[in-house]
């Protein structure tokens, strides 16, 4: 339920625009949207796609996880309804990053079509660029050097997607990267292929 409060004034109007700061900075904003399991390598392309569009000119804030569950999103665990919340508030910023004509990578393992959809519709279908980041359990548990698979198989972590809670493969995105088949600099070239045509300013 979308809570009303009366005495809130947007003064987006009034602001400086979107094309505007996408003039100043000479490209166009969009939200790259990396989903897949924990630990399929969505952190791991962002940061190397961050590194590549840097030397390339472009400005981005990369978004991940941890490190929003560790701050703005601090108050939320893992139930239906914090998902939620944490997607939700997650699109919310990337809008603002939009609003500054910054390029946002997020990793997030977003695990249902529906938290996927609801990213979609606030940051905007035509900004949102959604990449599947692909590998099979076995191989991102062989990965999981923070011991996450086994403590969740060992029932110590509730609600981990892939164990216990479930992940929906999307159907809906613009790439799939099967980092198990592709070497990082592999999965880069590849991802600029989509990413770069879409930000370039012209």
């Amino acid at each position: 339920m979308t809570f009303v409060n009366n005495n809130i004034f947007p003064v987006h109007h009034e602001i400086l625009s979107r094309e505007e700061k996408e003039k100043l900075l000479h490209q166009r904003a969009k939200v790259i949207w990396f989903t897949g399991l924990s630990g399929a390598g969505k952190t791991t392309l962002a940061k190397y796609l961050e590194e590549d569009l840097w030397k390339r000119g472009f400005l981005t804030q990369i978004l991940d996880g941890d490190n929003v569950r560790s701050g703005i999103n601090n108050n939320l665990g893992f139930s239906p309804d914090d998902r939620l919340e944490n997607i939700r508030r997650i699109a919310e910023v990337s809008r603002l990053f939009l609003d500054c004509g910054i390029i946002t990578i997020n990793c997030f393992i977003s695990p249902t079509e529906k938290l996927r959809d609801l990213a979609r519709e606030i940051i905007g279908e035509k900004d949102f660029i959604e990449i599947f980041v692909n590998a099979p359990i076995g191989v991102c548990e062989e990965r999981d050097v923070k011991g996450l698979y086994s403590r969740a198989r060992r029932g110590e972590i509730k609600e981990f997607t892939g164990i216990t809670a479930p992940f929906d493969a999307p159907i809906k995105f613009d790439m799939e990267i099967q980092t198990d088949l592709l070497s990082i600099e592999e999965s880069v070239k590849k991802l600029l292929t989509l990413v770069l045509p879409s930000i370039q300013y012209s």
